[in-house]
């Protein structure tokens, strides 16, 4: 998704410095402009610098982009906090819940480097596509109204259509959550069930992203934008997904571990929801699919006997805690 970006906002006239741990990839990516691993066939432009010197890529930047694994997102601007400018706009585009506290990325951050100012993104782009500037849209959501509008006009593009949104806590679980819906939807295509499951599947499923977006300060609405619905469609439909290609993996009998090794990327997801799970818990939030998805993600409950369970609850009225 980094290198995607990068080629988009190179595209829109900007001078672009990417950053990467790895020097292997720093090499493939100076050398022969193309991610061959994840985005063959696309071309970097040559004013893409790659280093993985952080001081390097930090100096002077007018906007710094984070775009790794929600996960490490902490350790992550840890390391960067001293290149920081204060009031440095900080645009996010991790999706996901901190494992061990269940916090949004936007709340990681501010822990970290409380002087930043950050704007999430979020919304239905896979790097496939947008790497080949196929026609997209996006979210960029924060507190501070005018470093959205800032955000939004640097990746702004004829191909990249960026709305502003000021329900940072909508947008983040947006973002975050659905992953754990197409996790369980790819478990669905992996037991061989139909459009009909799907569709269920993700009805309820925005239903219980928004019981908690509420929970948690959110608006309703947003679940109904791209960062929701938008990003839920994409995630549990396509191939692309990281998360549905695991979920199928695991809905024909392999392990949790055996699907992420096979898929050979993080899968994000997975982590959410013991996150979501324990939060959900901890403040009484009604989430049946997510409560079924961790039983058979850590506790290795069989994704059929999951399907029966969810089946057979008890009857209730469907907006039951939206409305």
């Amino acid at each position: 998704m980094g290198t995607a970006l990068s080629i988009l906002l190179s595209g829109n006239g900007h001078k672009v410095k990417m950053w990467s741990p790895f020097e292997d990839e720093i090499m493939m990516l100076n050398e022969t402009r193309e991610h061959k691993d994840k985005l063959s066939g696309v071309k970097i432009d040559k004013n893409v610098l790659c280093t993985n010197d952080l001081e390097e890529a930090l100096f002077e930047t007018d906007l710094v982009t984070l775009v790794v694994p929600s996960q490490t997102v902490r350790e992550n601007i840890k390391k960067m906090k001293m290149y920081l400018k204060k009031g440095q706009v900080v645009s996010c585009f991790s999706k996901g819940l901190e494992e061990t506290t269940g916090l949004r990325m936007s709340q990681v951050v501010m822990q970290e480097a409380p002087d930043v100012t950050f704007v999430a993104m979020s919304g239905p782009c896979h790097a496939e596509e947008l790497a080949k500037l196929i026609p997209t849209a996006y979210v960029a959501a924060s507190q501070f109204s005018e470093a959205a509008s800032y955000v939004q006009d640097i990746f702004m593009s004829p191909k990249f259509r960026v709305y502003t949104n000021d329900d940072i806590v909508g947008v983040e679980l947006g973002g975050a959550l659905k992953n754990i819906i197409a996790l369980c939807a790819g478990i669905s295509d992996g037991l061989g069930f139909g459009d009909n499951t799907k569709a269920a599947l993700m009805t309820r499923g925005i239903a219980e992203m928004t019981r908690m977006g509420i929970a948690l300060g959110a608006c309703s609405h947003t679940f109904l934008g791209l960062a929701g619905i938008g990003d839920l469609i994409v995630t549990c439909t396509s191939m692309h997904s990281r998360n549905r290609r695991a979920g199928i993996l695991i809905g024909q009998g392999y392990s949790t571990d055996e699907a992420v090794s096979k898929v050979r990327m993080v899968v994000e997801g997975i982590k959410t929801t013991k996150a979501a799970y324990n939060l959900a818990q901890k403040l009484g939030i009604e989430m049946p699919i997510t409560f079924e998805a961790y039983e058979v993600l850590f506790n290795n409950k069989n994704p059929r006997e999951a399907v029966d369970d969810l089946m057979t609850r008890d009857k209730t009225y469907e907006l039951r805690g939206i409305v």
